[in-house]
């Protein structure tokens, strides 16, 4: 499945951790991901992770420099894709009345494909795809056989060798009751063949495309110089007629013929079964794929590339090719890339069982690209973001990024792979740090998703525009119900449920209930309403109250459970939710739970008469009751310990059970869950004095709680990083009636400078002593070390003070890393002024030849607080090193400005109007891209009136735009009918 790639969605993006640190990873939000398409699913030999979702159809940032020269004669790099229009003899697919596609209507096709013979002929001014299908019926008997297709120009159709002709006016030919065997009909979508032969015939088709055209990229286009390919979800008919569908499985072998001088390198899916010159200059290489596959998992790269190798011995000794291609200057920043290949595919030997079935696994690194990444079978294609990185130009969140993403990719099939990554990734470094910021992005991007009018399930019961649903829902909601299995059944009864998921669909598409029945068959489990995460929207809503008993020695935890309303979805059943709870003592330590009585039975928690610490109350009830006996003391309740289950939770805990929990709690994720609680209810409380034009005071209790957590010695450092960070703005607003960002981004920075006057000396003491001077070293104590420093280092800039940002200018200066010396310049930043001018100056005229570090300086001006910052925003749109073609510097740019909510949001409509602008100029370029930044607008009726009235004028004005696309057009109108 293509890697989601966060664009703007949330208000705070990376800005909740420490002013964000930038990472060129995905700016994870609404990056799309998995929705139908997790639907039917293939497992594919690879034997990679499905996703597990329902029959339907499937899923899917960044750009690559081309080299020129500036008025001063340096070598320059630039990003760029064509951008002219389509030749006038290809007629421009008009936007006919958008039609909404059903999940209940789904149904079979009536033919399949066996086997996919292709045939490329890449040229400067067109290409010519050819195509030999054979074809079998499902049932007896003649159906029409329609086949998609988009932007294409017809050449010939052939069935059974035998050239067809078309049928200009089918509804004529209906009228007289006329039926010409073989002709086919073709209009602005579909090439339709109304009688085809009966039985397996063959069927060719010839079509020439234009990829230099093609600024949406998808299909096959050309970035940087080079073609390169992404089909998922819907970009294979922009190569040639096809039933584009994800349940079309077949054989593929394809040959490639290019100029050599200009693209030496041709590569496709599977194994290389000859390559050779030809006459003219021109070359060609066979590939074949020898295990069936969705059209949307064909890859096809042709360029000047170089690549690095290596190997990789599987379990069974087999010997595996790996080899990452990029550009000759780059090939040197794919070491960690290769070093997270090959740790991936030990690690899924390793806990699942899974080895690589083929012979050579390729990676090439492109920089136009949509997504993150896609993992098309044994040909990767990435964004050069999630490839590319040294210390010198990569930050600690990039190379943590790289490592999930490329085990992710390699995995296959949205959310289990997200949970897998998620999983690989916490093995690779600190869990519990690693699960905070999985749940600090679900509740950022997840929680208003699933609050707002682009609501939907896991499983996604309709859609206009299917790469509108690669959504933090279908992936980051996704993995967290794969979680909940694991949680329920142990990692034992999970691995079983994967091997007999294996055992009972490898090669085959699959839904979500093939992967609830395996996990359900393989432990003999009961799940209840399980399946109700699948087809329910909305995030649930828990409420739990406690009592005691003291004479009876019990403690009684009363739940009740509500999930909203939501589009289309009114009336909610109740859902399956796992409580991981324990109790803690006067004294901090965990109680002893031998028994609780639930629903008329009294259930043992003891394990072969050892004492538990922790158990999973299963909520399956609109109101549940759960006591627990053997109680000698009034506990303190630790409730879904790990974030079990993906709710909001409202608990009666009192401030000082909060603190306590900050300072006790064996969970170390429940630990900084008080502290956030903690942190919330204080911002809450401060923007109503802020309203109410009352003095902020900063409550004592809370200062000396996180000073508690700095001085504890226990703790790991980027725990104690993630804990002192602040909840964002949005996360604040999110719980707000009204939301009112003026308010609450005064409260947020209130907050952050009475925390760095009254905690000075501990943040210097931690700059201080988390220095280093020693060569950079990707692993997790030294990520720890910087991470603490550099957040240390954001607070103390954060007062003004000219010693404190002499402080922070030595620390940009003398830094020998990218993380030190971005998380030093994100500090200076925060406050306008010469010092702040001059070293954003700095930066750019040190890193301007590399792409990748100049869309980190787009987006740190872009998410700037600073009040009129829409106009900095404008003037960047002029910048030399930017373009609007390329999806990076888009998400960079235009998604960094909306994560401000001070700005975008601001009163006079100015942030709203910029966006409005931006998204219809988009359109025209790539749809894909402008549908994600119109997301932006899907909380507008969360603000006052006159911001809602000034966000409808924009939403208005892009659905009254001339050509709107199918993509924008889901977006906008559903935010316009919320």
């Amino acid at each position: 499945m293509a890697r989601l790639i966060l664009s703007c969605k949330s208000s705070c993006l990376a800005k909740t951790s420490l002013l964000g640190l930038i990472t060129s990873a995905p700016l994870q939000t609404i990056g799309q991901a998995s929705c139908f398409q997790n639907s039917v699913r293939n497992i594919s030999k690879h034997r990679g992770f499905l996703s597990s979702e329902a029959a339907f159809s499937r899923k899917s940032w960044l750009s690559y420099p081309a080299l020129y020269r500036d008025k001063q004669g340096r070598r320059r790099l630039i990003c760029a894709v064509a951008t002219e229009p389509l030749p006038k003899q290809v007629e421009e697919s008009k936007m006919d009345t958008p039609k909404e596609i059903f999940l209940k209507d789904y149904k079979l096709p009536d033919y399949y494909f066996d086997s996919v013979d292709l045939s490329f002929l890449l040229g400067e001014e067109k290409t010519i795809v050819s195509s030999k299908i054979t074809v079998f019926p499902r049932v007896d008997g003649s159906s029409p056989l329609v086949l998609d297709g988009a932007d294409l120009k017809l050449l010939s159709v052939k069935v059974n060798g035998e050239e067809l002709k078309e049928v200009l006016n089918m509804l004529y030919l209906s009228l007289l009751c006329i039926s010409l065997n073989g002709d086919y009909h073709l209009d602005s979508r579909h090439l339709t063949i109304p009688s085809p032969p009966s039985g397996t015939f063959t069927l060719e088709i010839v079509t020439e495309i234009y990829p230099q055209k093609n600024t949406s990229l998808e299909g096959l286009y050309k970035s940087s110089g080079n073609f390169c390919t992404q089909c998922e979800a819907e970009g294979f008919r922009k190569i040639t007629f096809y039933q584009d569908r994800p349940d079309i499985m077949a054989k593929y072998t394809v040959r490639i013929e290019a100029d050599k001088s200009l693209y030496p390198v041709l590569l496709s899916n599977g194994n290389l079964l000859g390559q050779g010159d030809l006459e003219g200059g021109k070359h060609y290489a066979l590939w074949e794929d020898p295990f069936k596959k969705p059209c949307y998992l064909f890859a096809l790269v042709a360029g000047q590339l170089e690549s690095r190798d290596d190997t990789f011995v599987t379990c069974s000794g087999r010997n595996v090719s790996l080899r990452i291609w990029t550009p000759a200057q780059d090939v040197h920043k794919t070491a960690h890339a290769m070093y997270s290949l090959k740790a991936a595919m030990k690690w899924d030997e390793d806990v699942f069982g899974l080895e690589y079935d083929l012979d050579l696994f390729n990676i090439v690194a492109v920089p136009d690209f949509n997504m993150g990444a896609m993992e098309n079978k044994s040909l990767n294609i990435f964004n050069s973001k999630l490839v590319l990185a040294s210390p010198e130009t990569a930050s600690d969140a990039d190379y943590a990024a790289i490592l999930g993403v490329i085990g992710h990719e390699l995995s296959l099939k949205e959310g289990l792979t997200v949970f897998r990554d998620q999983e690989f990734s916490s093995d690779m470094g600190s869990r519990t740090v690693k699960r905070i910021a999985d749940v600090s992005r679900l509740r950022i991007s997840q929680f208003p998703q699933d609050a707002g009018p682009m609501a939907h399930p896991v499983r996604p019961h309709s859609y206009i525009k299917m790469d509108n649903f690669y959504t933090v829902t279908v992936y980051e909601k996704g993995a967290e119900v794969v979680r909940m299995y694991k949680t329920l059944l142990g990692s034992q009864g999970f691995r079983k449920g994967m091997d007999l998921y294996f055992k009972r669909h490898d090669g085959q598409a699959v839904t979500c209930e093939d992967f609830f029945a395996a996990m359900r068959d393989a432990n003999d489990a009961d799940f209840a309403n399980f399946l109700q995460w699948y087809s329910q929207a909305g995030t649930p809503l828990v409420k739990v109250t406690s009592s005691y008993d003291a004479a009876a020695h019990t403690f009684t935890l009363k739940f009740s459970q509500e999930v909203p309303p939501t589009p289309g979805q009114p009336v909610k059943e109740p859902m399956f939710i796992p409580v991981v709870s324990g109790l803690l003592d006067s004294s901090g330590k965990d109680m002893p739970l031998s028994s609780v009585y639930h629903d008329g039975a009294l259930r043992s928690i003891a394990n072969n008469s050892e004492p538990a610490y922790s158990t999973i109350l299963r909520l399956t009830k609109k109101e549940e009751e759960f006591v627990f006996s053997d109680i000698h003391e009034r506990p303190v309740p630790s409730l879904l310990r790990g974030f079990s289950a993906p709710i909001r939770l409202e608990s009666d805990l009192s401030d000082s059970d909060l603190f306590f929990l900050l300072a006790h709690d064996s969970d170390d994720f429940n630990r900084w869950e008080a502290g956030q609680v903690l942190a919330r209810k204080l911002m809450l409380s401060l923007v109503v004095d802020f309203q109410q034009g009352k003095p902020l005071v900063l409550n004592p209790k809370f200062v000396q709680g996180l000073r508690s957590i700095l001085c504890d010695s226990s703790l790991e450092k980027e725990f104690i990083a993630k804990a002192i960070t602040l909840p964002g703005e949005g996360e604040i607003m999110d719980m707000m009636e009204v939301a009112d960002p003026d308010a609450v981004h005064a409260v947020r920075s209130f907050i952050r400078k009475q925390l760095a006057s009254e905690l000075k000396a501990d943040f210097l003491s931690l700059v201080e002593n988390n220095r280093s001077s020693e060569e950079y070293v990707f692993n997790h104590p030294n990520m720890a070390r910087r991470a603490l420093k550099n957040i240390a280092l954001a607070y103390l800039a954060s007062l003004e003070d000219q010693e404190l940002t002499e402080l922070a200018l030595h620390e940009y200066k003398t830094a020998t890393n990218m993380t030190e010396q971005f998380a030093a310049l994100a500090a200076i930043a925060q406050n306008p002024g010469k010092i702040h001018d001059e070293v954003l100056a700095d930066f750019y005229t040190k890193w301007q030849d590399d792409f990748l570090v100049v869309n980190k300086w787009f987006a740190l001006q872009a998410m700037s607080d600073v009040p009129g910052n829409v106009e900095n925003v404008r003037n960047l749109l002029s910048h030399p090193a930017y373009d609007l073609r390329n999806p990076n510097k888009v998400y960079s740019l235009i998604g960094g400005f909306c994560s401000s909510p001070v700005n975008f949001h601001a009163k006079d409509g100015s942030g709203y109007k910029f966006l409005g602008e931006i998204v219809v100029q988009l359109d025209k370029i790539n749809p894909q891209v402008a549908s994600r930044m119109v997301s932006a607008f899907s909380r507008w009726r969360r603000y006052d009136e006159t911001r809602q009235n000034l966000a409808k004028a924009q939403l208005e004005m892009i659905v009254s735009a001339n050509g709107l696309s199918e993509n924008v057009f889901e977006i906008a109108s559903k935010c316009l009918a919320a």
